[in-house]
């Protein structure tokens, strides 16, 4: 009989009440796979927009997660990369690639990096969707460096409190846009300037920035056009959400840019050099055995939520 392995699988999309754990057979490794033992695997919202709607794994079941660390367990043939027993992390191929909310999962070899002793699995499983969408975006997308004025708008979630740092690490003036209750954790992060988005709107506080950061999507994008000097950009983890300030930021001389995440070695081996350098630290908002995917996915707090797997 074929070993089985726990997984949190979900049969119908809706609320994190249809997350619930199943006995599955352990995946084998085929040519160009590597087979994790996962201890540890991050909750993002794209794991809950996938479990609401199924954009991006279509029809149930399906098992979510694209963060994972672990621990190599086994190397499909012409594997070099990696051997068993290696600590791995890294981010599943984004978007047709989840399946880490599970004791085992298999992944190419180039989408992860050896884990670092300086970071414990938690941490590692919390950095890639995130990391990598923060540095796709203010690297690779809107290429800032040291002078760029920036706002980043959902300063101290996820994915913004690892964007206010790697924007500091470049060099960059931040202006950080969070909750009166988030501004302390804000400035902690390196942000030099804090609005309240609950009191004031940004977009009458600042003039001429060279980049929009923005998280939140709604009316956002087209307010943030009006902070935004000649030829600045916005750029968002909601493309969706731009439609409406395209031509508007095109009739400004203005940029815009979405960014869906891709799975990345080389930018998360940037990043986890920031990390191992002291520059760069993920926040752990909370942590969550596996078998409580749904209260995982219920937990409203700053940083990111971390599902472990003993």
């Amino acid at each position: 009989m074929a070993e089985t392995m726990r997984a949190i699988i979900q049969d119908e999309l809706g609320g994190p009440e249809v997350l619930h754990e199943a006995s599955i057979e352990i995946p084998t490794p085929g040519i160009g796979q590597v087979l994790v033992r996962v201890r540890a695997a991050g909750v993002n919202p794209a794991d809950f927009m996938n479990r609401q709607t199924g954009v991006f794994s279509g029809t149930p079941p399906f098992t979510l997660g694209w963060d994972l660390a672990g621990v190599v367990a086994a190397v499909g043939p012409g594997i070099t990369l990696f051997e068993p027993g290696d600590d791995v992390f890294g981010l599943l191929p984004f978007p047709r690639g989840a399946g880490a909310y599970a004791e085992y999962v298999v992944a190419p070899p180039r989408a992860l990096i050896r884990k670092p002793d300086a970071l414990s699995f938690t941490q590692a499983a919390s950095l890639p969707l995130a990391g990598l969408t923060a540095w796709q975006m203010l690297v690779e997308t809107a290429h800032i460096s040291d002078g760029s004025t920036v706002l980043i708008t959902g300063a101290t979630g996820g994915v913004g409190h690892l964007a206010v740092q790697i924007a500091k690490a470049l060099g960059a003036h931040v202006t950080a846009v969070v909750s009166a209750q988030n501004a302390e954790l804000a400035r902690t992060l390196g942000a030099d300037a804090i609005i309240d988005y609950t009191s004031t709107d940004f977009s009458r506080q600042v003039r001429g920035l060279d980049v929009v950061f923005d998280v939140i999507g709604g009316d956002y994008p087209l307010r943030a056009l009006d902070v935004l000097r000649p030829g600045g950009m916005l750029i968002s983890t909601l493309p969706q959400s731009l439609g409406p300030s395209r031509a508007a930021a095109a009739e400004r001389g203005l940029r815009v840019a979405g960014v869906f995440v891709e799975s990345d070695r080389l930018g998360l081996m940037q990043i986890t050099e920031l990390v191992v350098s002291g520059t760069l630290t993920p926040l752990i908002a909370a942590t969550f055995p596996l078998e409580r995917a749904d209260q995982a996915h219920s937990f409203k707090g700053q940083g990111k939520v971390v599902l472990e797997v003993p």
